[in-house]
């Protein structure tokens, strides 16, 4: 299966390297991604979803280190929050950086999430990169817990589908927390 894995991670990275936009399983459910530094591919996930692009997504990460690069600081409060986290946990920061201005909330806000998925960490570390994570369905309508529910037009209009439909993804939607601008922390879901 590692073979696998790492053809498949050489495929998907060669697609965002070249602005695409792909189909991929993750450590919570099947998402769409793309370069989280590319504004045309972001822009094209949101015309993909039919999602207001004032509804921003959140990124994936492989490891904490790579916080460092896209924050001006990073909130001490997480490493606390993600030790203590026994599901996927995405925290909102302020004050990103390097990051498209397409995925950015209030005062530079941005999800990032250290995704736990064997392929998830391969391919970022292949990338280089955040990489735009958001569930791959139609704005609205119900997640698809597996390739075989995704939306043929979603399917359709996208670059790159990963071939690993036997993965173990959690089917549970992460955990989400927002640092407050003063350190508090406030609970989303």
């Amino acid at each position: 299966m590692s073979n696998i894995i790492d053809k498949e991670v050489e495929k998907a990275a060669k697609i965002l390297s070249n602005g695409g936009v792909i189909v991929y399983p993750t450590d919570t459910v099947w998402g769409i991604g793309c370069d989280a530094t590319n504004d045309t591919a972001i822009k094209k996930i949101y015309k993909i979803k039919q999602r207001d692009s004032s509804n921003p997504m959140l990124c994936l990460l492989n490891k904490t280190s790579m916080l460092n690069k896209y924050l001006r600081s990073v909130p001490k409060e997480s490493f606390k929050i993600l030790n203590k986290a026994s599901l996927p946990t995405t925290i909102i920061y302020n004050h990103s950086i390097n990051i498209s201005k397409e995925l950015l909330g209030e005062n530079d806000s941005i999800g990032f999430r250290i995704v736990d998925h064997e392929f998830c960490k391969k391919l970022i570390e292949k990338f280089g990169k955040p990489i735009v994570s958001t569930s791959a369905n139609l704005s609205g309508q119900k997640t698809a817990h597996n390739l075989k529910e995704i939306n043929t037009k979603i399917l359709k209009q996208v670059d790159y589908v990963v071939n690993l439909p036997n993965t173990n993804s959690s089917n549970i939607a992460s955990s989400i927390i927002k640092i407050n601008l003063d350190g508090s922390i406030l609970k989303i879901r």
